[in-house]
Parts: C-alpha cells; structure tokens; sequence
C-alpha cells in the first residue's frame, strides 16, 4: 500500500506561480510513475501532466503545455508540480497519483491516490 500526501497548494493571483508537492511512503517511490490530475467544482476528474518511473519521460495536457512542469526527486520519495503563468480556470483541487504501469492519461491507471489540495487562482 502506497500512502501519498499533497501539500503546497493555497490562492495566486493570474499570472502567478505555485509549487505543489507529493510524498510518497513507504519508499517504493521509484517502481512508480507519477501524475497529477485536477478536478474544478462540476467538472470530471482531468489529466495534467505524468512522468515515468526513470523520469525520462513525461507528458502534458494541451491546457498546461509550456507553463506547467512535472519532475520526481527519487531521494526525497517526492513528485513536484511547478505552476507557472496560472490562470484562473486552473482553479481545482490538484490530485498526486501513482500506478505501476507506464504512465497513462486515464484516472483508471493509477493505483494510488492522494488526498488532493486546492489550487485557487483569481484577483
């Protein structure tokens, strides 16, 4: 069982940047590729951004290419999520998972879910 927990997340304004984080325990952390979804109020749960267990390949949605970036420090059992140029429809609750396959752009291929920590951008 692999126990994630998010922290980081709070209020920017437009154009601001955030940093959200993921720890993972126990340390299994480097069998696992590592995602970040994102669910807004009345919306379905969406992808963001994934990176493979080795960290030689990560991907991104349309929506955050270019001002999101995805990286894992292995040392640290750590998955970050740099935010930069935050609009506010990037407005949600940010969700860390892990899965043991190759990463994929479905909820469904995670094992592991965090709790989730709301991310609010507005002026």
């Amino acid at each position: 069982q692999v126990q994630l927990v998010e922290s980081g997340g709070g209020t920017v304004q437009p154009g601001g940047s955030l940093r959200v984080s993921c720890v993972a325990s126990p340390s299994t952390f480097t069998m696992y590729a590592m995602a970040w979804f994102r669910q807004a109020p009345g919306k379905e749960r969406e992808f963001v951004t994934a990176i493979s267990w080795d960290g030689d390949t990560t991907y991104y949605s349309d929506s955050v290419k270019g001002r999101f970036t995805i990286s894992r420090n292995d040392a640290r059992d750590t998955a970050y999520l740099q935010m930069s140029n935050l609009q506010p429809e990037d407005t949600a609750v940010y969700y860390c998972a892990a899965g043991q396959t190759a990463p994929t752009l479905v909820p469904g291929g995670y094992d592991y879910w965090g709790q989730g920590t709301q991310v609010t951008v507005s002026s």
